[in-house]
């Protein structure tokens, strides 16, 4: 991850896969290794985004929509308000992605810039561009989503729980 020029916030980062450390101890490993700091909730839902949900997006990009409705909740309310396609509650939303999937092959690249985030509790939110490659009915395109998302943790594991995107 890296940090962004985004008005000096520093809940502003890159999850290109770097690991960064924005704590006052300084940069990832540094810390006293006999203390190791517990992760915090805002740390595991970033190292969850980095992975976890990158990974969905990609093969979803890819054409497989599985990884992606693994990742959303299985408790209503769901939504998503899509730059293709709407869904709302959880057969409808997997419906989307199943549908927008049989679009896509061959995700060359994808990157979330996360512009904003916050995690109290249970709940968390993002802002942010993805910027991905992929085909789209066969034909290579570059694309810039416009997302904000809320997720909620549900039995220890982060899930999507709505989506609103447009492209840019």
């Amino acid at each position: 991850m890296r940090d962004l020029d985004w008005g000096g916030n520093p809940n502003v980062r890159d999850l290109g896969g770097l690991p960064t450390d924005l704590s006052p101890t300084g940069v990832a490993g540094c810390a006293a290794a006999e203390h190791p700091e517990p992760m915090s909730d805002d740390d595991e839902f970033l190292g969850w985004l980095d992975t976890e949900y990158t990974e969905a997006e990609r093969e979803l990009l890819s054409g497989d929509a599985r990884a992606r409705a693994a990742i959303w909740s299985r408790t209503d309310p769901v939504s998503v308000l899509g730059a293709w396609r709407n869904g709302l509650g959880r057969a409808g939303v997997v419906e989307a992605f199943e549908e927008i999937a049989r679009s896509f092959t061959d995700c060359r690249e994808f990157a979330f810039d996360l512009i904003a985030h916050d995690v109290i509790g249970d709940m968390a939110y993002t802002v942010g561009y993805e910027r991905f490659t992929t085909s789209i009915d066969g034909s290579p395109r570059t694309l810039t989503l416009r997302v904000t998302q809320v997720y909620r943790r549900e039995d220890g594991a982060w899930r999507v729980a709505h989506r609103h995107a447009d492209s840019t």
